[in-house]
Order: structure tokens, then C-alpha cells, then sequence
């Protein structure tokens, strides 16, 4: 879908596509100074994008919001009364009403903010044009730094001196290129790449969880390849990712690699320690483990276009369709001799295929004459190696006529 044409002004067409626009109509009735602000007009303005999180902006103190609200019987939450939000909930959707805030210090996350009226000054202190864009109830962008040119040429600028925003916050190092994977622009903002270079030290200075959280979004963007070199150019990339392995990654999306930010910061690094350097949930650095683990001990993998579908089986019997997904792409992209499509049919065929489950329990060993114990553990390891040599095919019936068969042989027996 092209862009909004920028020059009307208005995005009164695109709010009339909001799904939330009732909500918002019945929040305007009540507090009609207030705007939407941020990355909701920006999606608004870009066109073809799914706007999630509305958020507004209002002269209104958060206690006279509050007070508003409850008037008109709308329930609020205080979500964060110290920096002028509150979240009002219609129809069970929620909407991020702040009040209009300049900073008077400013320390990471934890600035030190005095409410204004002056729309302008709460602009200020936003991180790049493009999310400095408001938005009234009759359609109309309200733009004090030029976003509406730079979202149109897809140009992330920062708003006022670069290098001053990144003091204030160093995270905007990455939030930046963040929006350099999604618009994907060839020549990014000057002032901004020599501003994050001389700035990149302030990375190590990040707790974990917020470089985590904002690699895992810059890696699902669109234009990842591009950004990822002006991320090593400016010296940021192996502050966040030792020894990244990006020509991988390139050849990774080349290929055709999903936006999958675990995916692709597994096919990024080797790093062992790269969960727990960057705090990573259990479950993604589970599945990190399991997508890297036998490849980087040199096991011998039977994953390969050439396997057929009874080894595919047998894998798929001891790991989920994901792990051997992520594994997939992993191997893919060390090999130079087979071709891309062999490596999407194997990927079809596993898609394809139920996982099969093994379908005897210890209940059933027990039940077959054989004592409760350790032995049953290890009856049932040795027919379950039966049962995925034959391709996890044999049904209950044939396994227990099997496990009938090993008894005689176990200590039991």
C-alpha cells in the first residue's frame, strides 16, 4: 500500500479504519485536547500496518484524566501516576493516556519529567522524528521536526542532537537501528551513525534485558542484511553480540530465513554463553540450546535433503517440529552443495509429518509381568531404540508383542 500523501495533512481516512476508533471517539467526548502520539500515527501514516497499542498524549494532568474518566464511567488504571500515565480500558482494550511531560533530568529509563501544555516541548523530547508525530481527533498531524518528510523517505533522525539523546539514553543506539531493519533506508542519517560510534561504549552500560528485547526486534525486521552492516560500521554489533557470525545470518536471509528473532540470533551467533549474557527467557534459551547443541559438538546430524521419510521420523520421535525447524536453517547454512529447494522439500516433508509418540508406558511393562523398578526404564529405552530403528512405525499392538518377547531376556524374566 503506498504512503498517505503527507502533503493533506490529515489522516482522517486511516483513523476511520482504526477497529478502536469507538473507543477513541468516546475518549475524545471527554478529553478532546488529548492526541495520538508516537508509533500509532507513524503505522497510521506508513498505511498496511496493523496499529496494536494506542497510545495519547493530553495537557491534562493525570489526575484530572483520572477524574475525567471516572465521571464518564470509564475505568482507569495508574499505571505509572510518577511520569503522567494512566490506561483507560473500553470494551477491554486499552488506551496509554499521558499527560504532556518536558524532562528535567534525565537517567536511562528514569527521567526526572515536570507536566506541560506545550506540545512541542513534549516532541522534544522524543527519541526520532518519525515517533514525534501527533495526531487530533479531527485527523489532522500535528508535526514540530519534520517526521511526516523523514517517514516518507524512510529516514530515522533523531530529534534535535544525536548525540545528546543517546546520552540521555543509550538504548536509542539500538532502538535506531531498530527502525533502520524495518524502513531499510541505503544512506542512514550521518549525524546519527556519528553519533552512535562515538556513543557505542554506552552499550555495556545496558542491562541485558533491554538489549535483549531490542535485538530480538531489530533481527525480525524486513531489511535486516542492510541494517546489520551499518550496525557493524558503527561499531555496535560485537558490543551486543560476541563474535557474531553475520555473513551466516546474511546468507540465512538470503535463503529465505523466517522473521524469527530466536531463529535468527541463533544463525547470528555460536556464542555458549549468549542466553545468559543476554538474560534470555527460559524458553528462549531452551530453544537456543536445542537448535545448536548437537551441531556445534560435531555430531553427526542425519538432517540433510537427502534423508528419508523413516530417519526423519526417528528424529522427529526425540525433538518438536521447531527444534528441528531452527536446526534445519542452521545446517542449511553451511552447506555449499545442496540446493535451496531440496532444503524447503525437507522442510515440507517435516511440516507434513505428525510427530509420532512412542506408544507404550512403564504402566505397560508392569502390567506384562515385569516388576516395578529401575528395570522398567530399561526395558522400555531398549524398545523404544526398537521402535524408532523401524521408523516409529510398529503400533501398540506390535510393541507389546515385542516387549512380551524381551522379557525372558530382562533379570525379570
Amino acid at each position: 500500500m503506498p504512503l498517505t500523501d503527507f502533503s493533506t495533512g490529515s489522516a482522517v481516512t486511516l483513523l476511520d479504519q482504526l477497529p478502536q476508533r469507538s473507543g477513541l471517539d468516546r475518549l475524545w467526548r471527554f478529553l478532546p485536547e488529548a492526541r495520538l502520539v508516537g508509533g500509532s500515527v507513524r503505522d497510521l501514516l506508513l498505511g498496511g500496518q496493523q496499529v496494536h497499542d494506542l497510545d495519547l498524549a493530553t495537557p491534562e494532568p493525570p489526575h484530572e484524566v483520572q477524574a475525567v474518566l471516572a465521571r464518564a464511567g470509564i475505568k482507569t488504571i495508574p499505571t505509572g501516576l510518577a511520569h503522567g500515565t494512566i490506561t483507560a480500558l473500553i470494551d477491554q482494550v486499552p488506551y496509554e493516556i499521558t499527560t504532556l511531560r518536558r524532562d528535567v533530568t534525565t537517567n536511562g529509563r528514569h527521567a526526572e519529567v515536570a507536566w506541560t501544555t506545550n506540545w512541542q516541548e513534549d516532541a522534544a523530547r522524543r527519541d526520532f522524528t518519525i515517533n514525534a508525530l501527533f495526531c487530533d481527533r479531527w485527523g489532522v498531524i500535528h508535526d514540530f521536526f519534520g517526521g511526516q518528510r523523514d517517514l516518507a523517505a524512510r529516514h530515522v533522525r533523531f530529534v534535535g542532537e544525536a548525540g545528546r539523546r543517546i546520552e540521555e539514553d543509550a538504548l536509542r543506539i539500538l532502538r535506531f537501528f531498530r527502525f533502520d531493519a524495518r524502513f531499510g533506508s541505503d544512506r542512514p542519517d550521518l549525524a546519527a551513525m556519528t553519533a552512535i560510534r562515538s556513543h557505542a561504549g554506552m552499550i555495556g552500560g545496558l542491562s541485558a534485558e533491554r538489549l535483549a528485547s531490542e535485538m530480538v526486534r531489530i533481527l525480525t525486521g524486513p531489511h535486516l542484511a542492510r541494517c546489520l552492516a551499518h550496525m557493524e560500521a558503527a561499531d555496535v554489533l560485537d558490543r551486543v553480540v560476541a563474535s557474531p557470525r553475520t555473513r551466516r545470518l546474511v546468507r540465512g536471509l538470503k535463503l529465505g530465513a523466517p522473521e524469527d528473532g530466536v531463529l535468527r540470533l541463533g544463525l547470528l551467533s555460536d556464542a555458549p554463553d549468549l542466553a545468559q549474557r543476554l538474560r534470555l527467557s527460559g524458553k528462549q534459551a531452551q530453544r537456543l540450546s536445542l537448535m545448536r547443541g548437537p551441531y556445534l559438538s560435531d555430531e553427526t546430524d542425519i538432517l540433510s535433503p537427502q534423508c528419508d521419510d523413516d530417519a526423519l521420523r526417528r528424529q522427529l520421535a526425540l525433538e518438536e517440529h521447531q527444534t528441528l525447524l531452527d536446526r534445519i536453517w542452521l545446517l542449511q547454512t553451511q552447506d555449499d552443495e545442496s540446493l535451496p529447494e531440496d532444503w524447503d522439500a525437507l522442510r515440507t516433508r517435516l511440516i507434513g509429518m505428525k510427530r509420532p509418540i512412542f506408544p507404550l508406558a512403564g504402566r505397560d511393562a508392569v502390567k506384562a509381568g515385569l516388576g516395578p523398578g529401575p528395570e522398567v526404564g530399561l526395558v522400555l529405552a531398549e524398545l523404544q531404540d526398537w521402535w524408532r530403528a523401524r521408523g516409529c512405525l510398529p503400533d501398540r499392538e506390535a510393541c507389546l508383542a515385542e516387549l512380551k518377547n524381551r522379557l525372558p531376556l530382562s533379570p525379570q524374566g
